[in-house]
């Protein structure tokens, strides 16, 4: 239905910042509530944040305040900024879509690849 490709990931300093990006094709994200997930090894997969259509923001706690979830729908692009990045942000980072709004893994049908963040002390 819709395909996601994440990409900005890499290995930065802690205390660095990040910008990720989700490209969809295949169907514009403007109707979809799009949502930022991420997995450490070992871990489970976690919700980061998400952003409705209708402009409406969610943040786990432990990334409130320095990160910002953001879309540009003429680029069909959702973007993720990653501020003050701590090692207990390294994880594997995927952006998901879904029509209905939450921050539940189950509730996201479509999903990307994942893009590697890795924060070093």
């Amino acid at each position: 239905q819709v395909q996601l490709v994440e990409s900005g990931g890499g290995l930065v300093q802690a205390g660095d910042s990040l910008r990720l990006s989700c490209a969809a094709s295949g169907r514009t994200i403007s109707s979809y509530t799009m949502g930022w997930f991420r997995q450490a090894p070992g871990k489970e997969r976690e919700s980061v944040g998400a952003t409705r259509w209708s402009g409406g923001l969610a943040y786990a706690d432990s990334v409130k305040g320095r990160f910002t979830i953001s879309r540009d729908n003429a680029k069909n692009t959702v973007f993720l900024q990653m501020n003050n990045l701590k090692p207990e942000d390294t994880a594997i980072y995927y952006c998901a879509a879904t029509a209905t709004w939450g921050t539940r893994l189950s509730e996201y049908p479509f999903w990307g690849q994942g893009t590697q963040v890795t924060v070093s002390s």
